[in-house]
């Protein structure tokens, strides 16, 4: 079995076909699908989707990329509903788009931060051009771990997140020859701090071109783990998945 640890299967994307699709990723082996919530108004459908799919597991929060239009009852509504969900997530900062307001990306991750240590769930973070500044938070508000989807930044970053008790996600960015520094971290990071994801519909792997990602490519994307690491596949799919289930407390 696989766990894609970060697939948003609640995008109006799979709106036509969403139960084939989780099906379909089934029956490839993906035996567990974590969805992540980027806006207040995406809440209910994640936790619909969840409560209809027992290996579908919700994680809801507001993502950076979403805050300009987000207020303080959307962090209170985020704490009422604490109590539903695997993880907090996906949330964190984004200083790629410069025109996004940093200040209130700060306030509402170290606010959502919040709500996860006070309900000890981990959190799902994003974190592009922008991991010293997520490491200071998680310094400053002390949480129990999670995952850093789609790692991107240095080694040293790597251990860092991995000292706070955190697992890095790989995905489809991972199977392109050009993404050097990617690859070399999925070559030589410790496969203990290793989870694999699809970011469904988006970052999709260079086998499907620009076609919508899925989670049912997900064990291609464990096939290219494998081969950089020089490991057999089903010995990748055996650690990814305990470190999934162990980080995210899976059943």
């Amino acid at each position: 079995m696989l766990v894609d640890t970060h697939c948003h299967l609640d995008a109006a994307e799979f709106d036509q076909d969403r139960n084939e699709v989780i099906s379909r990723s089934r029956q490839a082996g993906v035996g567990a699908f974590v969805i992540p919530a980027v806006e207040r108004k995406a809440f209910g459908k994640v936790l619909e989707i969840c409560g209809a799919n027992l290996s579908c597991y919700p994680a809801l929060g507001i993502h950076p990329m979403y805050v300009d239009h987000a207020t303080l009852d959307d962090i209170e509504a985020l704490r009422s509903r604490a109590l539903e969900v695997t993880a907090i997530g996906e949330i964190g900062l984004d200083f790629y788009v410069e025109h996004y307001d940093r200040e209130k990306q700060v306030e509402f991750f170290e606010s959502q931060l919040k709500i996860a240590r006070d309900y000890d769930l981990p959190v799902l973070l994003h974190v592009r051009r922008s991991q010293d500044a997520v490491l200071a938070s998680l310094r400053k508000i002390g949480v129990k771990g999670g995952i850093a989807h789609a790692f991107n930044g240095s080694f040293q970053q790597a251990e860092e997140f991995i000292r706070l008790g955190f697992k890095l996600g790989f995905g489809g960015a991972m199977t392109f020859e050009r993404a050097t520094r990617i690859r070399h971290l999925a070559q030589e990071l410790p496969m203990a701090c290793i989870v694999l994801e699809t970011d469904s519909p988006d970052m999709p792997p260079s086998f499907i071109g620009k076609a919508r990602n899925s989670p049912e490519y997900l064990p291609k994307i464990a096939e290219v783990l494998a081969q950089l690491r020089e490991m057999p596949v089903n010995e990748i799919k055996i650690v990814t998945t305990e470190n999934a289930m162990e980080v995210l407390e899976l059943e």
